[in-house]
């Protein structure tokens, strides 16, 4: 089988995560800058075999579209049109990154290391990959 990879997209850094090749475990990944998200995918895809790309829907409380939304879809559109070979799948993302923080307090990292926005990122994106992992069951 071959992994699924998600993002969770930010104007400044996207967090990525993946799944192990048998699609069971989420794993946070790496923070790239959002500028070489798609050059970091081609050269990443080249080395790893990746099925499906969860994108994570950012949006308001209430449902709505939040300031990021059109952003995200621009992205979805450009990777289906780079990737066409890969499906993209939207997941709602309200809550990752409040979950995210807490998670990093939880795991006892220092106050010093918590501060790394990146790790935030990467977390929320796990986040959003274990949500989708989770809807399949």
């Amino acid at each position: 089988m071959a992994r699924i990879l998600a993002i969770d997209f930010g104007l400044r850094r996207t967090g990525l995560a993946v799944t192990d090749p048998m699609q069971i475990i989420a794993s946070p990944f790496q923070a790239v800058e959002s500028g070489n998200l798609i050059s970091f995918l081609e050269s990443y895809f080249m080395k790893e075999e990746v099925e499906l790309i969860v994108v994570g829907d950012p949006k308001n409380l209430d449902g709505t579209a939040n300031p990021l939304s059109q952003q995200v879809h621009k992205l979805v559109r450009e990777l289906e049109k780079k990737f066409p070979e890969k499906k993209v799948v939207m997941v709602d993302e309200r809550f990752t990154s409040k979950m995210a923080q807490q998670s990093i307090i939880q795991s006892g990292l220092k106050k010093k290391d918590r501060r790394q926005k990146s790790l935030t990122d990467i977390v929320s994106a796990a986040l959003i990959l274990q949500h989708y992992l989770d809807l399949r069951k």
